[in-house]
């Protein structure tokens, strides 16, 4: 199984199973980088075009572009989490209290 995160309820401190273990990997496919995490399971895909043409006309990242996306999703884990609670969320989004 995965890392354990300790979080105070009700004044007891308790283990809480991580639900996207790391570490989190970069596989790269024929249109994509799938970041996945230590279960094997897709987090996010980041989708780029080689060919310049169609590359502008659908909005695409270039390869090397979603490579560096990638890489930050997969760095995720180990921000830590009070950077994380301090960024901006728009209203109604999921917590990080997680």
């Amino acid at each position: 199984m995965g890392e354990v995160l300790f979080a105070h309820v009700n004044g007891l401190m308790n283990a809480i199973p991580r639900r996207f273990p790391p570490p989190w990997s970069i596989e790269e496919s024929s249109a994509c980088f799938i970041v996945r995490d230590h279960d094997k399971q897709a987090l996010a895909y980041v989708y780029f075009e080689n060919e310049p043409g169609r590359r502008s006309s659908a909005k695409l990242l270039t390869r090397d572009e979603a490579f560096l996306v990638a890489v930050n999703i997969a760095k995720l884990p180990s921000v830590p989490r009070q950077i994380l609670k301090d960024i901006q969320r728009p209203p109604n989004s999921a917590s990080r209290d997680d």
